[in-house]
């Protein structure tokens, strides 16, 4: 009884010791590379992905294209103004969204977005900025719906959207 006893603690105890060891040791990370830079001003050049974004947002467009009808300065058929603008940074928990957006002819023709590319969010970002990014073509608003599984991604990008949009507006 005594032996059954005691070699049942041991048995135990080293189970113990091996998951805890097992638990102790994390994965390796790997860092997940950048997404690409998207040209919205069609410069003609690919953008710089060592630049590092400017940590005040851009009120004025970077670029900004008038076609000869538009020189005078008003706004295309949606109410906006042609150019590449860039709406200001929205944090979230796990880093920050930065929307720019290109407007031709008074529509939002193309946007890009930077993000976190850290830990989870290195699987869930792409593909839901992605999606963010062709809602935003069609509705031609930040009126786009969140995207499941990147609820606070969504968020900071309607909020930087919204930002673009209104220096659009301006």
């Amino acid at each position: 009884m005594r032996r059954s006893t005691a070699a049942a603690i041991g048995t135990l105890t080293g189970a113990a010791l091996i998951v805890g060891v097992r638990l102790s040791v994390s994965a390796p990370v790997i860092p997940a590379a950048a997404p690409p830079a998207v040209d919205l001003a069609n410069s003609g050049q690919d953008a710089d992905p060592s630049a590092t974004p400017s940590k005040k947002a851009s009120k004025k467009p970077a670029a900004p294209e008038k076609s000869p009808d538009e020189a005078s300065g008003e706004a295309g058929g949606a109410g906006l103004t042609n150019g590449v603008f860039k709406g200001s940074a929205a944090k979230n928990p796990y880093g920050t969204v930065q929307v720019s957006i290109k407007v031709t002819g008074g529509k939002i023709t193309a946007a890009d977005a930077t993000y976190p590319l850290t830990g989870d969010s290195a699987t869930i970002n792409p593909p839901a900025i992605a999606s963010l990014k062709q809602a935003t073509v069609k509705a031609q608003s930040a009126e786009v719906d969140a995207v499941s599984g990147a609820t606070f991604t969504s968020e900071s990008y309607v909020k930087s959207l919204q930002a673009a949009i209104d220096a659009a507006s301006a």
